[in-house]
C-alpha cells in the first residue's frame, strides 16, 4: 500500500543549508523509491488556518518510508532543514483505489453501537 511522508513546514528563512538540503534530498529518496508529490507549492486554505507550506513524498509502502527517514543518508542532511525551518512530519499509509468510507463508518458503528445515536 502506498505510504506518504507528509510535512507541514513553517517559518522558512533563506539559508545556504536549505539549498544544500534540496540539492541532496533526492539521492536519499531514490534507494527507497520515494518521489515528491507536493513540494511547497501555493495552497488554498478553505477551512481553518494553515501557516506555512506542505511537502508530500510517496513511497511504495510504509516500511520503505520508515527506512528512508531512518537512513543514515537522510539523517545526515536532516539538520540542514530542521535547523532553519520549523515543521511537523508524519509517515502515513494511504488507502487503496477500492477504499469505501462507508465501510469505515460501519466498523465504527459495530465497535460502538451507541456512536451516532441521538
Amino acid at each position: 500500500m502506498t505510504a506518504y511522508a507528509l510535512a507541514h513546514l513553517r517559518g522558512r528563512s533563506p539559508h545556504p543549508d536549505i539549498i544544500a538540503y534540496l540539492d541532496r534530498i533526492q539521492a536519499t529518496l531514490d534507494p527507497f523509491h520515494g518521489r515528491f508529490v507536493i513540494h511547497g507549492g501555493p495552497g488554498e486554505v478553505v477551512e481553518g488556518e494553515w501557516p506555512g507550506s506542505v511537502v508530500l513524498i510517496a513511497f511504495p509502502d510504509v516500511e520503505r518510508a520508515r527506512e528512508w527517514y531512518a537512513s543514515p543518508a537522510y539523517q545526515d542532511i536532516l539538520p540542514l532543514r530542521t535547523d532553519h525551518i520549523e515543521g511537523d512530519v508524519i509517515l502515513v499509509e494511504g488507502v487503496g483505489p477500492d477504499y469505501d468510507p462507508v465501510e469505515r463508518a460501519d466498523k465504527l458503528r459495530a465497535a460502538d453501537a451507541g456512536y451516532g445515536a441521538d
